[in-house]
């Protein structure tokens, strides 16, 4: 773990849209922050070396943490499978240049850092100990119990992504936060994203012109579907009620179907 850092702005789930991406950079408090932690699923999308290229230009102010899809398309880009539903994956995939599978597959995950004003934080993309598993803010506190039992005792704040819907609740004691999405948001449009500073958590949010938006994907992707693609995820067809009705059997809450 390296020295305390102040003030750490919290993206994730971009997936592969640059103009919410740089809504969201553009932000002064996300602009003068010490460090910008991505957590996950950097690049699975219409986008995906635009992105990866954009945040390689925040050099080391930025720590990129792996998501499920970032192992995914690497493992795709090599020529394997993966179980990933969404078709832009496959063509994402292709589109990486070598440097950027050499990326992807080095992102560490989980990271912990040493926060001011938190002490030691844990970023993740699904959970600490699986970037694919998946827990929710009204989760069970037995479920919070089993996916965060491998934490030390003196670890004060987990930040996950993964199901892109923004939260921050106490559990046993512990602060857990999901910055919701950039990209591919569930329940409002726009970037949301999170701040931490001097012991304080901020959920905030980037609106965004959509209609833009969605042009500016279509015109800036070669994937056949772009615009399609956008106007589903970065209008946010899907609601959060949608997503938590998807997600619950994930989180051991309802019979898997």
């Amino acid at each position: 773990m390296s020295s305390e850092v102040g003030t750490v702005a919290v993206l994730s789930d971009v997936h592969g849209v640059l103009p919410v991406l740089d809504a969201v950079l553009a932000e002064p408090d996300v602009a003068g922050a010490d460090l910008v932690v991505v957590t996950g699923d950097h690049a699975a999308g219409p986008q995906p070396v635009e992105v990866l290229d954009r945040l390689r230009s925040l050099g080391e102010r930025a720590v990129l943490v792996r998501g499920n899809a970032d192992r995914e398309l690497v493992a795709l880009a090599r020529g394997g499978t993966t179980e990933i539903p969404d078709p832009v994956a496959p063509w994402a995939a292709a589109q990486l240049r070598p440097d950027d599978v050499a990326l992807l597959d080095t992102l560490p995950h989980p990271v912990e850092l040493s926060v001011r004003g938190f002490g030691r934080v844990v970023f993740c993309h699904g959970t600490p100990r699986d970037d694919d598993e998946v827990v929710l803010v009204d989760s069970s506190l037995e479920r919070w119990a089993d996916v965060l039992g491998g934490l030390d005792d003196d670890v004060t704040t987990v930040v996950m992504g993964h199901t892109h819907m923004p939260f921050a609740r106490l559990v046993d004691r512990r602060l857990c936060v999901n910055p919701g999405s950039v990209g591919m948001p569930y329940g409002r449009a726009g970037g949301s994203w999170a701040l931490l500073r001097d012991g304080q958590v901020e959920l905030r949010h980037t609106p965004v012109d959509v209609e833009a938006a969605v042009a500016a994907v279509a015109a800036g992707s070669a994937y056949p579907g772009a615009e399609e693609w956008a106007r589903a995820y970065v209008t946010s067809a899907n609601s959060d009620a949608d997503a938590l009705r998807v997600f619950g059997p994930r989180d051991g809450r309802l019979p898997r179907s």
